[in-house]
């Protein structure tokens, strides 16, 4: 016996249970192929086993290593370890490369997330990529493909965030040569914002996104095959390159709640109010450690006495990170796409010159940018400083 589903019921924590292919009636059972052999049943479970996890029923034992080669070194190469200066880096000035591992450049890092960009020209043909020291969230400024993994395939598009739980290995299709990627790896897993959640695990009416907004994977192909296939595995700042005698992708099945998603900006509907909001009504994931948000459209506060731009304000338990993705962003003078901005713990930032005053009267906004709130303080690689513009700390000047 064995059971098709789709969609079951929410969990009490994110994401929600999910199930593609074939599966047997109950766990831990005898599940065989039709030639009679047993099919190889994997749990991929989190935090031992006390979190969320997955079950997935392989063609071939998971196990099956031809060859490990020499490992080499990616840690970030720091240049900047204690910063105390407002930053601003030209993403778009990092330069394309053919390989995905090797187009990704940190600029900003800490203990517990790598902030990197991206610009691969070229899909991962030839190998397959696992995390496995860091969630993946790799939020797409240009380009449109497929992530494919052993859950299925996610078809991405301009404004998505991919999130990758460590563990799983991927590969990323791109339709084209012209790709911009803003990528977290986090330490700790990314979860929806509790107060969006109720005790069940549903997203909240006051939620600024659905449940139908998530992206699942979907199309799950058996690739029951042998051979030779490279598997790159980042753990501790090494990739490790394993040559596996079995396709990565061979699941007939698989149910649980570990497995990749997507969700774009574009879906995520803003929260206003008659005063200016403030930056955690734009959430979109948690951490213990660090918050995100994504600036979206939105009209502007309705007081007739309101002024739209935020008000001076100074971090004192957090570094503050925007990345500017499109439109024309209220608070800042001379933006461009891509650039990255980054005020940490202990300094006071704020609109720039000019700004708090063009803000008023207007009515809405139409910019594009994703927030990165770290509650430990960042620091500078060296691709950071080759495309740092060194005056912003000057640009409040006037």
């Amino acid at each position: 016996m064995f059971h098709r589903v789709l969609f079951v019921f929410n969990l009490n924590k994110m994401p929600h249970f999910q199930s593609r292919g074939l599966v047997p009636r109950k766990r831990h059972t005898i599940f065989r192929k039709p030639n009679g052999e047993l099919y190889a049943e994997e749990l991929v479970s989190t935090e031992g086993f006390s979190d969320v996890y997955s079950l997935i029923y392989h063609a071939f034992p998971p196990t099956m290593v031809k060859q490990i080669d020499e490992a080499f070194n990616v840690a970030p190469q720091i240049s900047v370890d204690k910063n105390m200066q407002h930053r601003s880096f030209k993403g778009f000035s990092i330069q394309p490369k053919d390989d995905f591992l090797e187009s990704r450049k940190y600029i900003l890092v800490n203990k517990d997330i790598y902030i990197s960009l991206a610009a691969p020209r070229q899909s991962m043909t030839n190998y397959f990529f696992k995390n496995s020291q860091a969630d993946e969230m790799i939020f797409v400024h240009r380009g449109k493909g497929h992530l494919h993994t052993i859950y299925g395939s996610i078809a991405f598009e301009y404004g998505d965030h991919i999130i990758i739980p460590r563990g799983t290995i991927y590969q990323i299709e791109f339709e084209n040569d012209d790709n911009r990627l803003f990528i977290l790896e986090s330490f700790h897993p990314l979860r929806f914002p509790k107060r969006y959640m109720n005790r069940s695990g549903q997203l909240l009416e006051h939620s600024p996104f659905y449940e139908r907004d998530i992206k699942c994977p979907q199309n799950l192909v058996t690739f029951d095959l042998k051979g030779e296939f490279l598997v790159k595995i980042k753990r501790s700042d090494m990739i490790f390159r394993y040559t596996y005698a079995t396709h990565p992708f061979d699941a007939i099945g698989w149910d649980g709640c570990h497995y990749p998603f997507a969700i774009s900006i574009h879906d995520f509907e803003p929260i206003t109010g008659r005063l200016h909001q403030p930056p955690p009504v734009h959430q979109t994931f948690e951490t213990p450690a660090f918050v995100t948000c994504a600036f979206v459209p939105r009209l502007y506060d309705y007081h007739p006495q309101s002024i739209p731009a935020p008000y001076n304000h100074s971090n004192v338990d957090s570094d503050e990170v925007l990345y500017y993705v499109d439109g024309d962003f209220m608070s800042r003078n001379h933006i461009e796409h891509g650039m990255i901005t980054l005020h940490p713990i202990g300094i006071p930032h704020g609109p720039h010159p000019g700004a708090t005053e063009r803000s008023i009267g207007q009515s809405k906004t139409e910019e594009l940018a994703v927030m990165v709130d770290t509650f430990s303080p960042l620091m500078l690689t060296k691709d950071a400083l080759s495309i740092e513009d060194q005056d912003y700390y000057k640009s409040w000047l006037y």
